[in-house]
Order: structure tokens, then sequence, then C-alpha cells
């Protein structure tokens, strides 16, 4: 067995388990530098065999988190440390003290009689193979395929540059997803019972021609196994290497996509994926490209490189659970789903501001009055048309020109500053539509969305409250 440790919340009770202090991560999970960044895991230690009994209630069944299985032939478990830590527990046959922030790094052991535990950090959003092959909500998207692929990269690159060029049975189930999203390659597979490579688990037609030939694995083994690993991605779906190498040589490479991602990437992107995949999945060993190569060629397919990965994957970061009373715009921004966010506002369009549309009717008809509806015209089909900086611009001369502010311009102006990465402008604009509609539910759940691209996800979830809180206000005097 071996315990997994993290320095996360308790998804069921937030408020028992405080930040590991030596464990932090504050970049968004896609830093180029891997080790810069502040980034640090707790020092390796020796644990007691009664520690780690109490920490998962004497090995409790119901501290099972998966069990043995083709793929992952460990029975896990979750628990707490002592101090309230978080940790989940699997059978292995070594230790290691690698620290890199691209693996499921190993930060104990306990071997005491027959027993020889090990304690990892925990990975509480499942596997790879579960987001791409049995999702529930969405399908995992395209940048993050990416960034899993570059990710697992820079594990691999760092175990070779530590000696340890000998990877077992790369596939889906050893790539995990932590608290932040980002994915992290497990640590368990450095470590197996054999010491010279003799073994290997996975089925036989995704294992390297060289271990079927001599019943053993190298480092360019390894690379194989990353190319199936990029044929997963790609496909969605477990696809044999040689029936993808037949349709690579028949020039029928895009058969390989997967239909959920139609349209999220660019066609030489994926073609320069699969070609990479077919280096990767040559036959002999040296005509593999190494790790480096690997690293420079994933490297330039990332696109977007700032957004935080649960954002991708549609994950709420902080456990915290959200008001039951939260309208679809409410809903859209706590899952920061942009797009939704931008329909809605859309097809509201300017009915919260009564009367707003009909007050220049009452006005003498002047040349500036005519400019005034221009503005507010250019701007509004500037920002239909996701056209988000010269929205900015139309809109920042509408604010300008108006005696009555507008509290949708401000909205939609503070929507626009987030899709151009200007979160602080953004926030600064939420508030003043709350300033023109004391409690418009939108300036609150725009507020939330700056605040949590800010990283200010208490703040964030206050707002959220604040929004809910006049939602149901509303709902209630519609009712009465």
């Amino acid at each position: 067995m071996g315990c997994f440790h993290s320095k996360t919340t308790h998804p069921n009770s937030p408020e028992d388990l405080p930040a590991l202090p030596d464990s932090h991560k504050p970049d968004p999970g896609n830093g180029d530098d891997a080790n810069e960044g502040g980034w640090q895991v707790a020092a390796f230690k020796e644990y007691g065999l009664s520690e780690l009994r109490r920490a998962t209630n004497e090995f409790s069944t119901d501290c099972i988190v998966s069990e043995s299985g083709e793929k992952a032939p460990n029975v896990v478990y979750k628990g707490k440390l002592e101090g309230n830590l978080l940790i989940g527990q699997a059978e292995a046959a070594g230790v290691g003290k690698l620290r890199h922030k691209r693996l499921v790094n190993l930060i104990g052991c306990c071997a005491e009689g027959d027993e020889r535990l090990l304690v990892a950090e925990y990975m509480p959003n499942d596997t790879l193979s579960k987001h791409l092959f049995h999702w529930d909500k969405q399908p995992l998207p395209w940048e993050m395929r990416v960034r899993v692929a570059y990710h697992v990269a820079q594990a691999l690159d760092h175990c070779s540059m530590e000696n340890r060029k000998i990877y077992h049975d790369l596939n889906a189930y050893r790539i995990l997803f932590d608290e932040d999203g980002d994915p992290r390659l497990s640590s368990f597979g450095l470590m197996k019972n054999s010491r010279d490579g003799k073994s290997y688990s996975t089925n036989l037609a995704y294992t390297p021609p060289e271990f079927l030939r001599t019943g053993r694995i190298i480092p360019e083994s390894v690379i194989y196994s990353y190319g199936t690993v990029l044929l997963d991605l790609l496909s969605g779906k477990h696809i044999p290497p040689s029936h993808a190498l037949d349709l690579i040589r028949g020039k029928n490479a895009l058969l390989l996509m997967d239909s959920s991602l139609d349209g999220q990437y660019a066609n030489d992107d994926a073609t320069k994926l699969v070609e990479l995949a077919s280096k990767c999945l040559q036959f002999e060993a040296r005509e593999r490209p190494d790790i480096k190569f690997l690293l420079t060629s994933v490297a330039p397919l990332q696109k977007q490189k700032e957004v935080a990965s649960h954002v991708l994957m549609g994950l709420t970061k902080n456990t915290t659970v959200l008001p039951t009373m939260l309208s679809p715009l409410g809903k859209a921004c706590a899952r920061m789903d942009l797009t939704a966010v931008h329909d809605i506002l859309l097809k509201t369009g300017y009915k919260d501001e009564e009367g707003a549309e009909n007050e220049l009717s009452f006005q003498e008809w002047t040349q500036q009055v005519q400019d005034i509806l221009n503005t507010k015209k250019f701007g509004d089909i500037a920002f239909r048309d996701k056209d988000f900086k010269n929205a900015i611009e139309y809109y920042s001369k509408l604010v300008v020109m108006m005696s009555v502010p507008s509290a949708t311009v401000f909205a939609r102006r503070a929507f626009s500053y987030l899709m151009n990465d200007q979160a602080e402008l953004a926030l600064r604009d939420a508030m003043q539509a709350q300033v023109c509609i004391p409690d418009w539910p939108t300036a609150f759940y725009l507020q939330a969305l700056a605040l949590s691209k800010l990283g200010m996800e208490t703040d964030a979830q206050d707002m959220l409250n604040d929004g809910a809180a006049f939602e149901a206000k509303r709902s209630n005097s519609w009712r009465a």
C-alpha cells in the first residue's frame, strides 16, 4: 500500500483542513519552468504504521478511493495525517524522492514487518482516463489535451534528468488531476517490483515492440507509451497503435480526431500532434524522438497558457457549496463559463433598465442624441460579434456622452475587459453597474467573475451569495 497526501481542503469538511504551509503553487499551473514560482513539497519522511492506520481509520473500506483493476492494480485509500492533512494510500514496491510539480510527489514511506507503504500527494480530480473516456459533464477540451501532453513531457524530462529514464506502463490511468485541475504524472510508474524493467502490465496491443521481443523495456519504450497517450488525447478513445499508424500512412490522420473537438483546434495543430504520435510509435526504438524533442514540439501548440486548468475543465476550484438560488447567469459566472455569460448578456439586453431605451425619445432630437445612439449601436454590434476591444472603445465613449449612466453598458464593458485579461478594470465596471442599480444580481455576479479571475475566491463567493440573495428577493416579490 501507499499513501496520498494533499495541501487541499477536504471536500466534505473544508473548515477542518488548513492549507499545508510548506506545499503550495501560486502559478496557474502552466509555467514553462516547472521548478520556479515558489512551489515546493514537504520533505520525504518515514511514517509509522500505526499513524497510517489512524489516518485511514484502520484502512476502512469507507476510505477506499479505487480498488484493484487491470490498469490500477493497487487498492487506494484516502485519509488524514496528523494535522488534518488529506491523504490517500496505495500498494507499491519502492520509494522515490523526486520533487516536481508535474509529478504526484511521494512524501513518505512506512516499512514495518511485511508492510511496505508509500505516502504521496492526493489528487482529487480523477484520472485522464476518466476525463477522456468516461466523462459526465463535458469532454476534455482541446487546449486541455495539449496541456496534458506538455505537462507529461515535462514530468518525463525531469525524471530523465534525474537519471530515472524508465517509466513503467505509461497510460491514461497514470495521469491524474490535482485540486487546480493541473495534470500530473503518477510517481508509481517509476517503481515496479522488477528492478531491471521486466514488468509491463498494459494490453499487448499498446505494448512497446521491444518488450514483446525481449521482455524488457528501455528508455525509448517510454517514448512509445507517450505516443499511445497522444493517441488517446487525439481520439478520445482507445485506438491500437497499429490501426492509428495505418490511418496516418493512408493520409487519413484527421479520422483519428475526437468528433467532440470539432471547431476547437486548427487542422495544422492537430496534424502536428498526429505526426508527433507517429514518430513516437516507430517500431525501431532508435527512430523515436527523445524527451527534449517532445517538449519543443508540443510547447508551440499551447494557445491559452494564461487560462487556469480548472477553468478550461469547468471545475469549481473552491469547495464551498454554492447557493441554490442562482440564475443561469449566476451559475455561468460561478463556473467561469465565459461563453455562457456572453450569450446570457446578449439575450438579456437592456431589459433590466426599464425605460432606459425610451428615455431619449422624450428629449429634443439633436445631433448629440444621434451620436449617442450611433455609439451605443456600434458598441452593441461589437459586443455581439465578440469584438471586445472595439466594444470597450465604443462603450467608453458612451459612458462619457450619456447624462444618465447605464448599468448594462458598464456590465458589457466589464465583460469585455474580462475577455481582454483586464480583470481589475472589469471589477471596477461591475461595481459601477451596482451603483447604477444597487440590487441588480448581474452586477454582483460579474463582480464574482472578476474576483475569481483575480484569485480572490472568498470575495467571489460572497458576491455570488449576495447576487443569489437579490435573486431570491426579486423572485419573492414577483410571486407576491
